[in-house]
């Protein structure tokens, strides 16, 4: 199992960071790459026409191998909202008039399903757990494969949900979908890096990930899966760099009609994001050695104490097969108030987010056992 990986990053000694759901903390690797790439940018005349393509094409195959996509699959953004209105753009609703959602989805995924809808006269169901229920995942799933009928257009769902943790069965849902002739849209913003991904197991048609919370890359960048439904799709620009011949500058002007294979007609414009780019590829890097199955493990062990300890006091944990095991968010019992308790973590330099009547503790490598039990410290005090 893997170790503490704390000096890896630069995170203080006394900080206590439970919060990489949040926004994860950067690598010395990518700090260094993207200082080498901004130093690089005072001698323009050293860049050659492959630079431009080159650090792109290494992180759209780092990217391949942590989801079990091509190179080829794989489109650089700038955000999720971005890459979902690429993809929904080229769905019509036809003969089918339905698209679903979660409750409390992200408002990227929300809005951008809502706009869809509206566009195409399609209903949007938005899809709940029961109610009644004291933990969510078994009913909030079930639920949702009950909804995904014939009259099913597409599905826009994120794998874990951001707020709750709650672990989405993508491989059902994803089989009911093909069944039905569906549309499977996954935000992976908040497991791949952390979690196995495998677009191709779960029949996912689109997958769009912001490259900072746990693949631990900059602000402001985003990567996909776009699949072969979308290999004839029409994108939001028509950059330069997604013709076939890019590459050759000399000929730019001759106007090539045809875009770049593959999901590559869908990157955003200056894709090569000459100091962004390679802090990227430094994490993806990091991410494949150190292995998504492995992390997952290691939050597993890790929060094992808080979510006993939780439970023992009367709050509320999800069921482990629902669990994204990184990122959890325990209902806590009635008389904690979690807004008061929060920054009473916070004067302790404990730092973790408040979803709700639910506090959400979002663990990475970086994380040791000295943070969880000081946040059960200070629970108990």
């Amino acid at each position: 199992m893997l170790s503490c990986q704390k000096e890896l990053f630069n995170l203080k000694p006394e900080v206590h960071y439970l919060n990489n759901a949040y926004r994860a903390p950067l690598l010395r690797s990518s700090e260094e790459a993207g200082i080498q790439s901004l130093i690089k940018q005072r001698n323009p005349f050293d860049l050659k026409p492959d630079d431009f393509f080159d650090g792109v094409l290494e992180v759209r195959m780092s990217f391949g191998k942590l989801v079990n996509c091509r190179p080829s699959e794989v489109a650089v953004m700038p955000s999720t909202s971005y890459g979902f209105t690429s993809v929904l753009n080229n769905i019509k609703a036809e003969l089918k008039k339905k698209a679903i959602v979660v409750k409390d989805e992200f408002p990227s995924g929300y809005f951008s399903m809502e706009r869809w809808a509206k566009e195409n006269g399609a209903a949007l169901q938005i899809v709940e757990s029961d109610p009644s229920a004291i933990q969510k995942g078994e009913s909030w799933n079930q639920r949702i494969i009950e909804a995904i009928d014939e009259n099913t257009a597409v599905v826009l769902i994120s794998s874990i949900h951001w707020m709750s943790g709650v672990k989405f069965n993508l491989k059902e849902i994803g089989e009911k979908c093909e069944t039905v002739g569906a549309y499977f849209i996954v935000d992976g913003t908040q497991s791949v890096g952390a979690m196995t991904m495998d677009v191709k197991e779960y029949k996912i048609d689109a997958l769009v990930c912001a490259g900072y919370k746990w693949l631990l890359g900059p602000y402001s960048i985003a990567l996909a899966f776009i699949g072969e439904k979308f290999e004839d799709g029409i994108p939001l620009e028509e950059s330069w760099m997604n013709r076939v011949n890019a590459r050759n500058f000399g000929s730019l002007s001759d106007y090539a009609s045809e875009y770049e294979p593959g999901a590559g007609r869908f990157n955003v414009g200056e894709t090569s994001n000459f100091i962004m780019m390679p802090m990227l590829k430094a994490s993806l890097e990091q991410l494949l050695e150190w292995k998504p199955e492995r992390i997952q493990e290691y939050a597993k062990q890790l929060n094992l104490p808080l979510r006993d300890y939780i439970k023992d006091i009367g709050g509320v944990v999800e069921e482990d097969e629902f669990l994204a095991f990184h990122l959890i968010a325990p209902k806590l019992p009635g008389h904690l108030d979690v807004a008061s308790l929060k920054q009473k973590l916070e004067d302790h330099q404990v730092y973790l987010s408040a979803r709700g009547e639910n506090l959400r503790v979002s663990v990475n490598v970086f994380n040791s056992e000295t943070d969880i039990i000081k946040l059960i410290d200070l629970i108990k005090n």
